[in-house]
């Protein structure tokens, strides 16, 4: 069956749905597993009898796995065809998992995740690019809409999920669990997905391409996923930085002069679909105020466990994924900037409520703001996106969403890096600050310090031992508070970043809409003189 027939099979409703809902869960199960294995590191290291330094390749492995993969999945698309390449990365995926429930030390653990991110690095944008593929452009914000249900979801569900199989299951089953809904997808995929046109392979395959930047991206992923704990005296980190940032150079000329090349970055002439690039980059180090620095607060400073956490903000998640599907439909009938704009104004919002967090402030208050802002997500994430792909000819969904996925996972790295160095740096400027203060000259501090050695005292130390412990735990008191201090400002700064985001929402042109036909002609294919195919979506803008 040709993509031809694919589009015009599309006006089947129950086809289109039934094979969304398969492409929904393969994508669920990925950012499930990539949120729920964080809980399990302190078991993984005392079953493997492993430090952290080596543990960590169990996290780091399958990231840079993942960002390697993405790039070539275009590529394999268009060779292969989408339904082939979709269910050997759900078949390897699901692989992986079993595996990793049968590691027996932490090397194969490593082996048997990398094995995993294989397939998991390949589902996203094969998943999104088929649901660009089945859905009519007046159809594709909604669909969107119920595919990021699992990106928003499932990172909130996984320390709780993961939290409760630890405590009450074997921790094996982490993995165990993508096994039996991981083969019923592949059988569901192999009975009902239908394969798209793929183009006959000619031997041009872009090496340098591939290799370039699988090395860059892996460089750089490497070096930014260490955060603010880069030791810039060892000489990896500089070497490794430089290297990447040359092999994405090279990449960059590979690409825009080689005649078929693995990303085609010439997409980056489409007006929107750049700035909606530009825009989710932003918006990423907006989305890490509450998906990264707030489980740092609970964890860190409120005493939360990971399960706990996760309980706190599950209601959030739930939001964004029941406003996910309603902004499609709302972007299908009105455009990104109506639906958008709103949600960032009601994120900004709960974002500025979340920097005034203290360690009083009640559970249910945080609980209420998380699920505000999850609401603003809900409707501020997915049209801009869809806006985006929308301006991307057909023929160059694969490529596309391949190099959309590569831009957001090398921009949640920088996020990352970004927040825990602003957090570092504040909280040592906020206790050096803090602890100036603590003169013999400073009453408040006095009083302190001999009521804490008072209560030391009692419990039957010697004067100068429980002088020492009320000092000790006079800086810790200080340090929390400028940890505190640290986080609020922190989050802050992503206020202004949503504003930014704002701003650049406004400046996307709006797509001409698609005329009420039949989804078969709504789809219709204009010939273009290299004999490549144009859909709608380049055709009506």
């Amino acid at each position: 069956m040709t993509g031809h027939d694919i589009q015009e099979s599309a006006g089947d409703s129950l086809y289109k749905w039934s094979a969304l809902l398969v492409v929904v869960i393969g994508t669920f199960m990925v950012m499930l597993d990539s949120s729920i294995v964080n809980i399990a590191i302190p078991k993984m290291m005392n079953v493997f009898g492993s430090d952290l330094e080596a543990v960590k390749w169990i996290l780091t492995g399958y990231t840079l796995t993942m960002g390697a993969v993405v790039p070539i999945t275009g590529f394999l698309s268009d060779t292969f065809g989408i339904k082939k390449l979709f269910i050997f990365a759900l078949g390897f995926f699901t692989l992986g998992s079993f595996l990793c429930g049968f590691a027996w030390s932490t090397n194969t653990m490593v082996v048997f995740r990398v094995i995993q991110a294989l397939g998991g690095g390949a589902i996203m944008p094969v998943g999104m690019s088929y649901i660009m593929q089945i859905f009519p452009i007046n159809e594709r914000g909604k669909a969107l809409g119920f595919w990021g249900i699992a990106s928003m979801a499932a990172p909130a569900i996984g320390p709780t999920l993961g939290g409760y199989i630890i405590q009450y299951l074997d921790w094996r089953f982490i993995f165990y669990v993508n096994v039996p809904i991981g083969v019923i997808g592949v059988i569901v995929a192999s009975i009902l997905l239908r394969e798209t046109s793929v183009k006959p392979y000619t031997g041009n395959f872009d090496f340098i391409g591939f290799f370039s930047s699988s090395i860059g991206i892996v460089s750089l992923l490497y070096v930014l996923g260490e955060g603010n704990t880069i030791d810039w005296s060892k000489v990896e980190f500089p070497l490794l930085l430089a290297l990447g940032c040359f092999s994405i150079l090279i990449f960059i000329a590979n690409e825009l002069t080689h005649p078929d090349p693995l990303l085609e970055l010439r997409v980056f002439k489409i007006y929107n679909f750049t700035l909606s690039q530009i825009i989710t980059g932003v918006t990423t180090l907006a989305m890490m105020g509450g998906m990264y620095v707030l489980p740092l607060f609970l964890q860190n400073l409120r005493g939360y466990t990971a399960m706990e956490t996760g309980l706190i903000l599950f209601p959030s998640a739930i939001a964004s994924g029941l406003m996910m599907p309603i902004s499609g439909a709302l972007f299908d009938k009105f455009g990104a900037k109506v639906v958008t704009v709103p949600g960032l104004l009601v994120v900004a919002f709960a974002t500025y409520k979340m920097a005034l967090f203290n360690l009083d402030t009640p559970k249910a208050t945080i609980t209420l703001i998380a699920t505000i802002r999850g609401l603003g997500l809900g409707f501020a994430m997915m049209p801009v996106n869809t806006s985006g792909m929308n301006a991307v000819p057909r023929h160059l969904f694969g490529k596309a969403t391949a190099l959309s996925t590569t831009v957001r996972s090398i921009m949640s790295a920088i996020a990352i890096t970004f927040m825990t160095t602003m957090i570092s740096n504040k909280s040592s400027f906020n206790y050096a600050r803090l602890t100036e203060q603590i003169t013999p000259f400073n009453q408040t501090a006095g009083a302190i310090t001999k009521a804490l050695q008072g209560v030391y005292m009692k419990s039957g130390l010697s004067q100068g031992d429980a002088q020492g412990n009320a000092f000790m735990t006079l800086g810790k008191i200080i340090y929390g508070q400028a940890y505190l201090d640290a986080i609020n400002y922190t989050i802050a700064i992503t206020v202004f970043a949503v504003f930014v985001a704002i701003v650049l929402v406004l400046m996307m042109r709006n797509n001409q809409k698609p005329k009420t036909i039949e989804p078969d002609k709504n789809l219709a294919k204009e010939a273009v003189p290299d004999g490549s195919e144009v859909g709608v979506a380049a055709v009506v803008e």
